[in-house]
């Protein structure tokens, strides 16, 4: 199986707001950028959209590490909290429900095509590769808020 690294960051002009995402796929000297715009949504909505459109530009099962700066993304799949939320009939416990089941149904639907690891980095910190998703995020919501 293919080893790809994915990137990925989401940002938002308030929350809610205007929000934009971006990625970056890397497998050896291959790299590819994606972003784009939704024009009423939060910052975590954002996060984790934008990973599951880095991962359906993947045509075959590989291995993905995905690095994010959002620990609600990380979180949600290395603790295993999408999983229980799905199983729990998307409530994260008796009272509350899960938010943005939507993207978390259809992040889990593609992670069964491949071996997923997340790896959390700090956002605003130096990895060039954030960094880059940050502001192919923070100009897909300039751009589309100009028009």
């Amino acid at each position: 199986m293919k080893e790809i690294q994915i990137y990925t960051d989401g940002a938002c002009k308030g929350n809610p707001g205007p929000g934009g995402w971006g990625a970056v796929l890397k497998y050896n000297d291959y790299r590819k950028e994606l972003s784009g715009f939704v024009p009423d949504t939060t910052n975590n909505r954002m996060e984790i959209l934008a990973v599951i459109k880095a991962l359906l530009e993947l045509k075959k099962s590989c291995v993905v590490n995905i690095f994010s700066d959002s620990q609600y993304v990380c979180n949600a799949v290395n603790k295993g909290w999408a999983k229980k939320w799905q199983k729990n009939n998307w409530m994260k416990n008796k009272k509350e429900k899960a938010l943005n089941t939507d993207l978390w149904e259809e992040f889990l639907k593609l992670s069964k095509n491949h071996k997923i690891s997340f790896t959390w980095v700090r956002g605003h910190n130096g990895n060039e590769e954030n960094e880059r998703c940050d502001r192919l995020a923070v100009l897909a919501i300039e751009k589309n808020i100009r028009v």
